[in-house]
């Protein structure tokens, strides 16, 4: 009787520490900034809130967004709203250079830091707004 005691405890211990294991790999693997993807859809210049998919865009502390323009149209990615003083602090694809969405296909990134909610827009069309929720 003891031995079964001994060996069932045995194997709950080992099981959680597997369960703890699995856990703290996946936490580090938000921690070294895994990507998540969003796309400015085709159309989007003539779109609001459902310009970009996933729209608000769900990440933790440490994770990366990377927009990808699947429209045709040159758009931005712009942190704050539109108008604001603030608006492009804390990131800004920009009109021009290699960050910018100036076609189809091309990409923008920005790792989030901290947590909190964080309005964002396209200057070019400011009707096409998100929103980015950082955990």
């Amino acid at each position: 009787m003891v031995s079964k005691t001994i060996y069932l405890t045995a194997s709950l211990l080992a099981i959680f520490g597997v369960i703890a294991i699995g856990a703290s790999a996946e936490n580090s693997v938000f921690a070294q900034g895994d990507k998540v993807q969003a796309s400015i859809v085709p159309g989007a210049s003539t779109l609001t809130d459902t310009a970009v998919d996933p729209n608000p865009i769900q990440v933790k502390v440490g994770q990366t967004v990377v927009w990808t323009n699947d429209d045709t149209a040159f758009h931005t990615v712009t942190s704050g709203k539109f108008g604001a003083a603030d608006a492009g602090q804390l990131f800004d694809s920009g009109l021009a250079g290699p960050t910018a969405l100036t076609g189809q296909g091309k990409t923008f990134e920005h790792t989030f830091d901290a947590a909190g909610e964080i309005d964002y827009h396209c200057t070019l069309h400011p009707a096409m707004v998100g929103k980015i929720i950082v955990t």
